[in-house]
């Protein structure tokens, strides 16, 4: 990746940005109280939903000293309807800590009750115009594709990477523009499933859609507690049919299971599947999440579409499958599949 790389992805984001941002009553403003008001709501709330609450939460509160004389009752009043009231009770907290001049430096800001690293990021970006990429699930998303990231977005270390890369995007361009233009392109093509890469300006660039891994990245598997167990579930096919593998023991004894691995990514499961079975995997796409309760433990399941090179008896064709015994964790899958 050069340099001449990076502008022009900046370039192209920005360019696209100017044609198709949204309007927003919290975009193109540089006061920190508003931006910091929205982020605070856009936590866990869709920017629709966001719209109204934040028109009347601003017209009531519209600066942080108003905020900070308010009842916590009050703030209440104009939180209601809008859920997660601890975020309000962390405006109020937050305001009386700031008084009457909303902090400039990045660390300060962070240090701000309920304002984690995308919303000091943010601030800093939106309000103050720094060169800091605001990394949420939708800079993740895109810039993972961008550059083929195979790493597990849910883990901190990838977060790190990401932002580092991001970081340098931003450098000599008002970061606002760009974060918000990933942040549209986020929302109108570069969507979690089915991502609209005909229309996209980083369509010539995108490493995932060069390699056809658009529909795969990015790779989102959370840590689940002792009780749950975490899978990357594959429904593994060559040419119409579906590999079934039977379960020997334990729980789900003698029933026909799609291959799963404890693994982070899909990849790993490539290669545990080469050392089980001896045949080679293309991961083709991510289908849907699925979860499953038992009576003392919880499986959710990741699951990918991979093609095999070659076949092996445990293949099964729809006819087949009919005639032997699939648990209905792995029924439902196939269900949503074949539908």
């Amino acid at each position: 990746m050069t340099h001449g790389d990076l502008n022009e992805y900046t370039r192209r984001i920005n360019n696209w940005y100017k044609e198709n941002k949204r309007v927003l009553p919290f975009r193109d403003i540089d006061d920190p109280y508003k931006i910091w008001v929205s982020e605070i709501m856009l936590q866990q709330t869709t920017v629709t939903a966001v719209i109204p609450y934040y028109n009347r939460f601003i017209e009531r509160f519209p600066d942080v000293k108003t905020l900070s004389d308010a009842s916590i009752e009050e703030v209440y009043k104009y939180w209601e309807g809008l859920g997660y009231y601890r975020r309000a009770l962390h405006l109020h907290k937050s305001a009386q800590m700031i008084e009457n001049h909303f902090p400039k430096d990045y660390e300060d800001i962070l240090s701000l009750v309920g304002v984690g690293p995308y919303t000091a990021s943010a601030i800093m970006s939106f309000a103050y115009h720094k060169p800091y990429i605001a990394v949420d699930g939708n800079a993740l998303r895109v810039l993972s594709r961008l550059y083929a990231i195979e790493d597990n977005i849910a883990s901190n270390k990838t977060v790190k990477k990401i932002t580092e890369i991001g970081n340098k995007l931003v450098v000599g361009y008002d970061s606002a523009q760009i974060n918000q233009g990933i942040m549209d392109l986020a929302n109108a093509i570069c969507l979690p499933v089915h991502p609209h890469c005909e229309e996209c300006p980083l369509q010539g660039h995108c490493q995932a859609y060069s390699t056809n891994k658009q529909e795969v990245l990015p790779i989102n598997i959370k840590k689940v507690n002792k009780k749950s167990i975490s899978y990357i579930t594959g429904i593994v096919v060559y040419e119409d049919e579906v590999m079934l593998i039977k379960n020997k023991n334990g729980l789900l004894e003698n029933m026909y299971l799609l291959p799963q691995y404890e693994v982070e990514s899909p990849y790993s499961f490539i290669e545990a599947f080469k050392e089980d079975y001896g045949i080679e995997l293309e991961v083709l796409s991510h289908l849907k999440d699925f979860k499953h309760v038992f009576t003392h433990r919880t499986w959710y399941m990741h699951v990918y579409i991979f093609r095999a090179n070659k076949h092996s008896i445990n293949f099964y064709t729809n006819k087949e499958q009919e005639e032997i015994t699939i648990p209905t964790a792995h029924k439902k899958i196939l269900k949503y599949y074949k539908d």
